[in-house]
């Protein structure tokens, strides 16, 4: 887990937007990213079963906005006072990891 770990919690669950430092291996270096948290466990996206910060990367310019870090890769994570709406995902909500009182997108 990194150290800000209840702060990305917190976040889930008041809708707070967060911006993370992570490195990215593809890149070859450090990337900072504005996103909304998303869950922290092992997904589905990933079949080596480790527990990753998931997050929604609103830059992103692939087919998937879906990012997941795990603990070694993220740098900094700060919490921002903007608010996300879940329904900005348009995907359909997996079985989270961290409960929280969202509402399914329409």
């Amino acid at each position: 887990m990194i150290q800000n770990h209840q702060w990305f919690i917190d976040a889930i669950n008041e809708k707070k937007k967060v911006r993370v430092r992570f490195y990215s291996i593809a890149d070859n270096g450090v990337l900072d990213r504005v996103c909304a948290p998303m869950d922290y466990g092992p997904g589905s996206e990933t079949a080596d079963g480790l527990n990753r910060y998931w997050l929604w990367d609103y830059t992103s310019h692939t087919d998937t906005h879906i990012l997941g870090l795990a603990p070694q890769e993220i740098v900094d994570l700060q919490v921002l006072g903007e608010v996300f709406s879940p329904s900005d995902f348009g995907v359909t909500p997996w079985p989270w990891s961290i409960p929280r009182a969202w509402a399914s997108p329409p």
